[in-house]
């Protein structure tokens, strides 16, 4: 079914929340404790319906039709055998839409859980109701506390946007990526997509002018063509970054399972996805470099690249990191090493490309990154940061990274990690949103660096554009 945005838009803005349920009922209520909007009970157990309104200061009515003012958002959490009751008194209501966290539907594999969910299409399709699930987590508004677990963060909020067919990757996912420094924007979990699937909340998200990026988790398909040519639409407006599951045999029959969704192959599917101009990726590490990658980086001119901040072994291995994700790590010009003979110590450090600063020449890193962003033979920059040693944390590392990133149209990157630090986890991701903050994408490994670089390459080059 077509989506009507208007709807959508009360959906992801509430103003009035209903929480109708039974098992798990409690869970979503408190979960919704934060709701800057009217949040309602609808419990039929007149004791239950007290408990509510003495312990979480929820009034509750024993059905939808009793709550005096239009409702917004149903969250819906019953068994299977009266969702079609509760679908009927949301339809007489005129709710704009409501998330069925009720499951046991086609996922299920039985005659039974497939009749079930036919019924509620049927019935949602011919009354043009807007049904996010079933089997799903909902929506996230952290803006105005609109949430899909207990867990989730309030009133941060960011650029980006994320559709997930799985409710469990769209919880870790946002919580994931506000670690790293990127809050989301609104994020939805449509499970088996019913009524509502894929193609119609990217189209929703197209059109959001609050939306830059849009992440998505897939699954499989309902309707191949209407999704590529959304896709292909909304992948010409923004960035649309796409991590499918089931890639293997194994994974492609646990998918029928979760969501009662079709697999596609894996190659035909990134192939697909490249020729519609979205950025496909293989798990979630990838899935929020890339965003951030696209989200502080400059266009790319090119795959040349510029390291710098490494020890010996370390050069080795990043430029072989650079160089498996088909990207060129060149010399120098002659200009540039004439320029670092000036003052580069050769003991403990060299300066081919990756330069090997070692601990003698770290003084100067902010020197050499200057001279490493003018060289011609090079397209983007990116420096490794050590924690301990390698300046991450040296009075005005990250500073100088940020002040470089805001003089050049060049990308600059940075890899923040920490063998020498005993808390250097936590250290290493308050320099990352340091630098991130600064426009400065910012990774915990040189690989998971080279992989984000690739993809942007390979996204900008694709629509022709450089900076």
């Amino acid at each position: 079914m077509r989506a009507d945005f208007a709807k959508l838009d009360r959906a992801f803005n509430p103003k009035v929340v209903a929480v109708i349920g039974d098992s798990g009922y409690f869970q979503w209520l408190r979960a919704h404790a934060n709701f800057k909007g009217k949040l309602y009970s609808v419990q039929v157990n007149e004791q239950t319906g007290k408990q509510i309104e003495e312990q979480l200061k929820v009034k509750n009515y024993v059905s939808v039709m009793d709550i005096p003012e239009p409702v917004d958002l149903a969250i819906v959490a019953v068994n299977r055998r009266v969702a079609m009751k509760v679908l009927d008194d949301l339809i007489r209501k005129d709710v704009a839409a409501a998330h069925f966290f009720t499951a046991g539907f086609s996922e299920t594999d039985t005659e039974e859980g497939r009749r079930y969910e036919q019924e509620l299409k049927e019935r949602a399709e011919a009354a043009r109701f807007h049904v996010i699930g079933p089997n799903c987590m909902g929506l996230f508004n952290p803006r105005i506390g609109i949430k899909q677990a207990l867990g989730q963060y309030d009133d941060d909020w960011g650029p980006v946007s994320f559709i997930s067919q799985s409710g469990t990757h769209a919880i870790n996912f946002g919580l994931e990526a506000h670690l790293q420094g990127i809050d989301l924007n609104k994020s939805v979990s449509f499970g088996n997509g019913t009524v509502l699937d894929s193609a119609e909340f990217l189209e929703y998200f197209g059109q959001d002018s609050e939306t830059r990026i849009i992440a998505m988790y897939l699954e499989g398909l309902k309707e191949g063509r209407r999704f590529v040519e959304v896709l292909k639409k909304v992948s010409d407006q923004k960035p649309v970054v796409i991590w499918k599951g089931g890639r293997t045999a194994g994974g492609a029959r646990a998918i029928a399972s979760h969501t009662g969704s079709l697999a596609v192959p894996y190659a035909i599917w990134e192939d697909a996805m490249r020729q519609c101009g979205a950025v496909p990726v293989k798990n979630m590490e990838e899935l929020i470099d890339t965003i951030k990658a696209l989200l502080h980086l400059e266009p790319p001119r090119g795959n040349r690249v510029g390291l710098t901040g490494g020890s010996g072994g370390q050069s080795v291995a990043i430029t072989d990191a650079f160089n498996e994700e088909g990207l060129d790590v060149p010399k120098l010009t002659k200009q540039s090493y004439d320029e670092l003979s000036t003052f580069f110590n050769l003991i403990g450090g060299g300066y081919g490309n990756p330069i090997d600063t070692g601990n003698s020449n770290r003084a100067q890193l902010n020197r050499i990154m200057q001279i490493v962003e003018r060289d011609e033979n090079i397209d983007n920059v990116v420096l490794l940061m050590g924690l301990g040693s390698g300046g991450a944390d040296a009075p005005g590392g990250v500073e100088s990274v940020i002040d470089l990133r805001q003089k050049t149209k060049k990308p600059v990157l940075a890899a923040v990690y920490s063998p020498f630090s005993s808390g250097g986890v936590q250290e290493a991701r308050r320099i990352i949103k340091k630098l991130q903050e600064g426009g400065v994408p910012a990774f915990s490994t040189i690989e998971r660096a080279a992989k984000a670089l690739r993809n942007a390459i390979a996204y900008y080059r694709y629509r022709g554009i450089t900076s």
